[in-house]
């Protein structure tokens, strides 16, 4: 398994936009993304820092997606 990138929020969601999700709402610096299957995921949106490999594996597994797939998704 490679190991998992350090990357911005706005990279997440657009990655998570090509997969289906949608964006719900924000409130403050909180991004709501709904899928058409029901999964919903929140995101934080902080200008300037990085999402941590905690949250983002924890959004990964919510996501149902594989690190394999993000950085697919990420195109590395």
């Amino acid at each position: 398994m490679p190991p998992l990138p350090v990357i911005k929020a706005s990279q997440l969601i657009r990655a998570l936009e090509k997969v289906g999700f949608q964006a719900l709402r924000q409130r403050g610096s909180h991004i709501r993304l709904k899928h058409e299957d029901g999964r919903v995921l929140t995101v934080p949106l902080h200008i300037g820092q990085d999402i941590g490999r905690g949250l983002l594996r924890k959004i990964l597994r919510d996501a149902e997606l594989t690190v394999e797939e993000l950085l697919e998704l990420l195109s590395y």
